[in-house]
């Protein structure tokens, strides 16, 4: 019989009569199936995190740290189920979902940290002035289907640290870890105080409209955000938005062929390419565009597509069907027009699991969709670019603008370059890396508003100005 997760309602672990399929993309069998949650679910849920925010809004912060601390723990100490069920639902590698796991608890313990400090406006003679930070209320949280355990976490532990309860909606198509956690935290959490809840796309327009929620913190596609703003805006609800990138490299004639070309590679393919600060468009200075192009082609060889269960498994399956079409229309648009493939570029569609083999072009014109639209997939696209200030224009040429990468020996001239890029994030000889203690956040249409470090956890604030008037009454 298959296995039902169970909902977080209230502290007690709820299901529904309605159930939904989860299916695990390696070989498309369902795993598992969860709730499907409705307006009446969602109703409960909010009425729990206001009841509970009350009490919780006024808890000490140090408990407030105690309880992020141990659902950290909680996540730890049943590491190795975690990282396989998010193998098994999102597709990713085992020692990817392994990092994936480690980080939930890194995140956690390190986000349990951050403290959020009064400030004084004015202290004189006649008053005395301070800002101060209040919890905005209940919070729901929409959660994507590539990091779903760490995006959950990363949106959980600020909103309570901050004193916010939460509503959280798992991605229907890999909400097994979410719920695993839900299960764990269920005598953790305060009752209502983190609240769990699986349901179909129709369940997130039903949070954003709730009149009971006062802040969304999603993260996910550009489309959907602005559906989300334009929601949002009807009672003004607070949002934070983590959206699309479509993420410039930057390759200057300096760079280390044979030591870029694998790292390179992994910063467009690492969870088959499904992340929002992967490696998008890889611009390679033309002196040294032939060498590496090579260099990552033939370092693509050597690595195995294939379920992310099996040993040695280096790139895994997209995780749902809808993005494996996608991904699949963008390589044979880019075969339509007759354009250069160093590697991969046909799809076997016989087999079970969705398959998208390692494809890289060679040099595709800018406006080629495969280059202008963010892939979300095994997909790199290799252009040459002659001087710095082309290559800059280049970049910047997008709607989208959360991240991007300068390799280079100058390091001088990697960080002028960085500094011209309209981007929230920057990466120097490195990629893919996110601190808690540092703000993420996109530019243009890649988000609204910061996650992580102090400012991602003022985003579940209020700032309140108190001001004494000194002597007035005397």
């Amino acid at each position: 019989m298959t296995q039902l997760y169970p909902n977080l309602i209230n502290g007690e672990l709820v299901t529904t009569e309605a159930t939904l399929d989860v299916i695990n993309p390696a070989n498309e069998q369902v795993i598992a199936q969860v709730p499907a949650c409705g307006a009446a679910e969602l109703d409960r849920a909010v009425a729990a995190a206001r009841a509970a925010f009350k009490t919780w809004s006024k808890t000490p912060v140090d408990d407030r740290r105690a309880v992020i601390r141990a659902m950290a723990s909680a996540i730890e100490a049943n590491f190795e189920e975690f990282y396989r069920l998010l193998t098994s639902e999102q597709g990713k590698p085992h020692h990817q979902a392994q990092n994936e796991i480690g980080a939930c608890i890194g995140v956690m313990n390190a986000q349990s940290t951050l403290t959020l400090e009064e400030t004084i406006n004015e202290d004189s003679d006649t008053r005395l002035s301070r800002t101060r930070r209040v919890p905005v209320g209940v919070v729901a949280g929409i959660v994507p289907w590539n990091f779903p355990i760490l995006m959950a976490v990363q949106k959980i532990a600020p909103a309570i640290l901050s004193g916010c309860t939460i509503v959280l909606k798992p991605s229907p198509f890999t909400p097994l870890t979410a719920l695993k956690f839900a299960e764990l935290i269920k005598d953790i959490v305060p009752a209502g105080v983190v609240n769990i809840i699986t349901g179909e796309d129709a369940l997130g327009p039903m949070m954003t409209s709730h009149p009971d929620i006062d802040k969304i913190t999603f993260t996910g596609s550009t489309a959907t955000g602005k559906r989300i703003m334009e929601g949002a805006s009807k009672d003004l609800k607070r949002i934070t938005l983590e959206l699309g990138g479509n993420d410039a490299s930057i390759v200057l004639p300096d760079a280390d062929v044979e030591k870029v070309a694998e790292q390179l590679f992994w910063s467009s393919f690492t969870n088959a390419g499904q992340i929002c600060v992967a490696a998008k468009r890889v611009y390679i200075h033309e002196d040294i565009y032939d060498d590496l192009s090579k260099a990552i082609a033939e370092y693509a060889k050597t690595v195995k597509v294939g379920d992310g269960s099996e040993q040695g498994t280096g790139v895994g399956p997209i995780q749902n069907k809808k993005q494996f079409e996608r991904v699949c229309e963008l390589i044979q648009d880019a075969k339509d027009n007759g354009y250069k493939f160093l590697v991969g570029g046909d799809v076997d569609p016989s087999g079970s699991g969705y398959y998208v083999p390692i494809t890289i072009l060679d040099n595709p014109p800018e406006d080629a969709r495969i280059v202008a639209e963010e892939q979300f997939g095994p997909v790199m696209p290799l252009m040459k670019f002659s001087s710095d200030d082309e290559v800059i224009a280049r970049a910047n040429n997008s709607d989208y603008g959360l991240a991007g990468a300068v390799w280079t020996k100058d390091t001088e001239r990697g960080v002028k370059i960085a500094e011209q890029l309209e981007t929230g994030t920057v990466w120097i000889n490195e990629f893919l890396h996110l601190s808690p203690f540092a703000p993420f956040g996109g530019h243009k249409q890649s988000g609204f508003g910061a996650e992580y470090g102090i400012e991602g956890l003022k985003e579940f604030t209020y700032s309140q100005v108190i001001t004494v008037k000194k002597d007035a009454l005397v």
